[in-house]
């Protein structure tokens, strides 16, 4: 990539290798969301479109996606969780329509949906809470007295499946999920599930709306989501999605990086945690300060030729990599 000075960001020549996890980091101000988002994305689309970028040479035909995944909402719905948006509770939906209870009282699928009207409680519409204006202040919610939060009308949530009903299968966490339907070898629904525990969500309950959970959280659901596909050659760009995770859960993060990688993708990232550095296959460094003192390029390579420089982050890389 041959950049065009923008912003802070100086006129710098940067490669980066296809197939591997490339990893961009830096002080704050260093340049780092202007190099990825500015400057590489649009480039990247542009020849994708078919359209000539002089800004990029190299094996561009060994790529046929890419996919920017920022942190910003993905769902649709106010009332998209989950495992609405990896399709996982349709499988859900199914099985509690195939009780005998709900044969009995002709319950169906779509009756343990909170998004269409049948099951759902009326009162909330499915959200398990009525919003009420406060015009000129922050709008209240107030837990609805109708269903009295569970989202669904009576009947439906007299419907169990292994002692429990739609409500409390929706406030479990993933893991919890996970390990529920583990011993009752639902394999359909496991499926959905385990790429949320690979990328570090277990601990988010099943039913949490996406408008509630962080940015980086956000982004290692889209990343689950590819997890499900057949996804292949094509760049996948994050920018820290490591945010708000624990070390344990970081691990399980870079596993699920890899799973990406052996499929011929390449994964590039802006991250400052030293455990996602250290396990890079390429690294960028930008600095050497922020601002009109940053955007050059001071390091690119390998984390074992990196420690041998004096940069901001190989002297905290050093720490990490003896």
């Amino acid at each position: 990539v041959k950049n065009a000075s923008k912003n802070n960001l100086k006129n710098i020549t940067v490669t980066f290798p296809l197939g591997i996890l490339t990893t961009i980091t830096g002080v704050s101000g260093s340049g780092k969301s202007t190099l990825l988002r500015d400057v590489l994305t649009p480039h990247l689309i542009k020849i994708i479109s078919n359209i000539k970028s002089s800004n990029i040479g190299g094996d561009l035909n060994m790529f046929n996606n890419i996919e920017f995944v920022k942190q910003s909402a993905i769902g649709k719905s106010s009332r998209s969780n989950l495992i609405t948006y990896l399709k996982g509770f349709d499988e859900i939906r199914k099985l509690f329509a195939k009780q005998k209870f709900s044969k009995l009282n002709n319950l169906t699928a779509k009756h343990f949906s909170f998004n269409t009207d049948g099951g759902r409680c009326e009162n909330c519409k499915g959200d398990g809470f009525i919003l009420i204006d406060m015009q000129f202040m922050s709008d209240i919610k107030i837990t609805c007295e109708e269903c009295q939060g569970n989202r669904y009308k009576e009947i439906v949530l007299n419907a169990y499946y292994n002692s429990k009903n739609i409500a409390e299968i929706l406030s479990m966490t993933i893991d919890e999920l996970y390990d529920f339907f583990i011993k009752t070898e639902e394999k359909k629904i496991i499926r959905y599930l385990e790429p949320l525990k690979k990328v570090g969500l277990g601990y988010v309950k099943s039913g949490q709306t996406l408008s509630t959970l962080s940015g980086g959280e956000l982004q290692r659901l889209k990343l689950a989501s590819f997890l499900n596909t057949n996804l292949e050659n094509s760049i996948l760009i994050f920018d820290e999605p490591t945010t708000g995770l624990h070390i344990h859960d970081i691990k399980k993060l870079l596993k699920s990086f890899n799973e990406i990688l052996r499929k011929n993708n390449t994964i590039i990232i802006i991250e400052h945690n030293m455990e996602v550095i250290k396990s890079s296959d390429w690294i960028i460094e930008l600095g050497p300060e922020g601002g009109e003192n940053g955007g050059e390029l001071i390091f690119e390579g390998t984390p074992e030729k990196m420690i041998k420089k004096s940069t901001n982050t190989s002297n905290e890389l050093k720490n990490y990599l003896k």
